[in-house]
Parts: structure tokens; sequence; C-alpha cells
């Protein structure tokens, strides 16, 4: 089932903090738009880009890519974007699609 952009930016534009794959650990989300998934962390800010998120679910839905969060960062890294792989993770891990 391909991403529902729509359902993201509802869950998180008011800002969340959702667990961590490894657990004990959250990352902060800071809000969602059309753009991305923006994330913080005490060091930097980013943008999980939609399109990046997308085109993961994609190749997830496809079994192009594992469901399992562990081998699903260094997939994501070589076959979508080689930018916050791991941040990706936690976020499509919080939204149902990695195991």
């Amino acid at each position: 089932m391909p991403l529902d952009w729509d359902a993201v930016v509802r869950k998180y534009s008011g800002g969340v903090r959702i667990p961590t794959v490894a657990g004990g650990k959250t990352l902060e989300i800071t809000g969602a738009d059309d753009s991305g998934v923006h994330i913080r962390n005490p060091l930097w800010r980013d943008t999980l880009a939609r399109e990046h998120l997308t085109r993961a679910v994609e190749l997830v839905e496809s079994e192009r890519m594992s469901r399992h969060a562990g081998l699903f960062v260094e997939e994501y890294r070589a076959l979508v974007a080689d930018v916050r792989a791991t941040s990706a993770a936690h976020v499509l891990k919080d939204l149902g699609v990695l195991e």
C-alpha cells in the first residue's frame, strides 16, 4: 500500500517523539508538511524528504527492500538516498511499514 502522506502529516505535524528501532532512545519529530518529516537532535536539524520516504515504502512494498529495520538502513542508503537512513527507519517503523 502506498504511503498515505496526508496521514503522515496529520500524525507528525504537531511534533512528537518516537522510539528508535533499537529502543531506549527517541527521535524528535518537530513537524511534517508537503516537503517531508522534520527531525532534530541536540546537534542538528534535518528533513526526511517526502520523495525519499515515499520511494522507500514503494520498494519495501514491492519486496525490493527489507521490512527488517536493521537491513533496511543499508538498503535505503544504496537504493533511495544516502542521508539520515537510520532516522528514516525510525519513522517508517513508527508508521508500521517496517518490523
